[in-house]
């Protein structure tokens, strides 16, 4: 009797959410500025990540957002760009966007980054960051015939962790043999425990499901605590704004969040709230320039707002994370060259031995080509030195290297540079440059100059590169 009463009740949720399927509107006439997206449907849990994840995954901009879920009914606006600051008019792509929201909240399908192929070996990683680590694990999966065939690996706080595809070198095949799985993991297991460290890494090594390597990499960095900043760590830093607060007259806490603004933003916190048992009821988001503010009003899973204040401490922290886990300070590396095995082992020991850092990257292969993108620093945390850019160059060959500059803290990408073959180029973008040929340009650019001192920079700038030798692509200054 109460199986059946399950299972009425199941068939009755069901049918609750066929007769209430989501409602997309797109408007392109509404704001001057952005393509408006209506979401309505029956509100469940997750329903916001699902579909904050689906505009993520289309590498949608959202400039403004207004949530709404009381009396069980969801209603989002989303204000969205294109990476280049432009409405969405593509018809193919608002086809898309209309089809992959109007699906059932639970059948949400993210474009591009649910790996489903079972040909492939899913490893899992967790463990203290140091230099060297990325290096040594690409090394062990490299002597054991593993092939990587996807990866991405986020660092942050003295953690890190990799989702990583494997295949079998000789095979192209998920790798089944049990006695190498287990020296897989033994051996993996063996790198990331580092000397004097008390927290115990993790390696999970499966057949992958359906999985989001994004939201994944959250929950994996959430439970390796990375949001507890080392106690010895001393950074200056600006770090995210964020409070948490009550109000009292709805019985919810309010959590606002100020920080500079960077794709994907609303997806990393509101993924970080969910996996952290609250939902959301009210949310504002609204973007200036460069700068974010989001605001929430939310409840735990059981009803109640925040009580207590190591719990608004931890929501805090929580939140402070997630928006910096995405957001490293560094040197941008993109390489683009034909695939080979052990490629990845040669590139991150070249990085390591020329004492850079990753602190994120993203590996593809696709076709016989490899794309690598890398945010580095150097050992202490500092930005890298230019020469160092040729050293890398002159070890990794004839390979296509762009190299961008991106300071995530205070500008978006200042510098960006390609080196392809033996041509040199070089694009200036954005307010301020930095990372010139010479520290003397380093230091000027980043200081907050008039525009007439910029301009002046810039021209000095060129007349340095064209004695180099240097081909400017392009030059802008604002």
């Amino acid at each position: 009797m109460d199986d059946r009463d399950g299972d009425d009740d199941d068939a009755y949720a069901k049918l609750v959410r066929r007769m209430n399927s989501p409602r997309v509107v797109i408007e392109n006439d509404v704001c001057e500025h952005a393509t408006v997206i209506q979401v309505d449907t029956v509100y469940r849990q997750g329903t916001l990540l699902e579909v904050v994840q689906a505009l993520a995954d289309l590498n949608l901009v959202i400039t403004k957002a207004y949530m709404s879920s009381d009396g069980g009914w969801f209603m989002n606006v989303f204000h969205v760009t294109d990476d280049g600051g432009n409405k969405i008019r593509d018809e193919g792509i608002l086809n898309c966007i209309e089809k992959a929201l109007e699906t059932d909240a639970y059948m949400v399908k993210s474009m591009g980054k649910m790996l489903l192929s079972k040909e492939h070996t899913l490893v899992e990683l967790t463990g203290t960051d140091r230099p060297g680590l990325l290096s040594e694990v690409c090394a062990v999966l490299t002597d054991l015939s593993c092939n990587v065939v996807n990866a991405e690996i986020w660092a942050h706080n003295a953690r890190a962790a990799a989702v990583i595809h494997v295949t079998d070198q000789s095979t192209g095949t998920a790798i089944e043999d049990p006695g190498q799985l287990s020296l897989i993991k033994e051996l993996l297991y063996n790198v990331l425990k580092g000397l004097g460290d008390y927290r115990t890494p993790t390696v999970s090594i499966s057949s992958p499901g359906e999985i989001h390597i994004g939201r994944r990499l959250h929950q994996m960095m959430f439970a390796a605590r990375d949001f507890e900043r080392p106690l010895s760590e001393d950074d200056n830093s600006v770090r995210p704004s964020v409070t948490v607060s009550d109000c009292p007259d709805r019985d919810y806490t309010v959590v606002i969040a100020r920080s500079i603004d960077r794709p994907k933003l609303l997806f990393d916190t509101v993924c970080t709230l969910t996996d952290m048992q609250y939902l959301v009821f009210h949310g504002t988001v609204n973007t200036s320039s460069d700068e974010a503010y989001q605001e929430y009003y939310i409840r735990h899973v059981d009803g109640l707002p925040v009580s207590s204040e190591a719990e608004r401490q931890r929501v805090m922290e929580c939140i402070q994370a997630a928006i910096e886990r995405r957001a490293s300070e560094g040197l941008h590396l993109e390489l683009f060259t034909d695939d080979h095995f052990g490629l990845l082992s040669d590139t991150t020991r070249i990085l390591r031995e020329n004492g850079l850092c990753p602190k994120r990257a993203e590996i593809s292969t696709k076709n016989g080509k490899a794309k690598h993108n890398f945010i580095v620093t150097d050992v202490s945390g500092n930005p890298v030195e230019p020469k160092t850019i040729y050293l890398i160059r002159q070890q990794m060959g004839q390979t296509v290297i762009q190299v961008a500059f991106w300071v995530c803290n205070s500008e978006r990408m200042i510098v960006k540079m390609k080196i392809i073959n033996e041509k040199r180029q070089i694009c200036f973008s954005n307010d301020f440059f930095s990372h010139s040929i010479g520290s003397i340009f380093y230091k000027l650019f980043f200081s907050q100059a008039a525009p007439w001192i910029v301009l002046c920079c810039s021209v000095t700038m060129l007349m340095v590169l064209s004695d180099l030798n240097w081909s400017t692509a392009s030059a802008t200054t604002y």
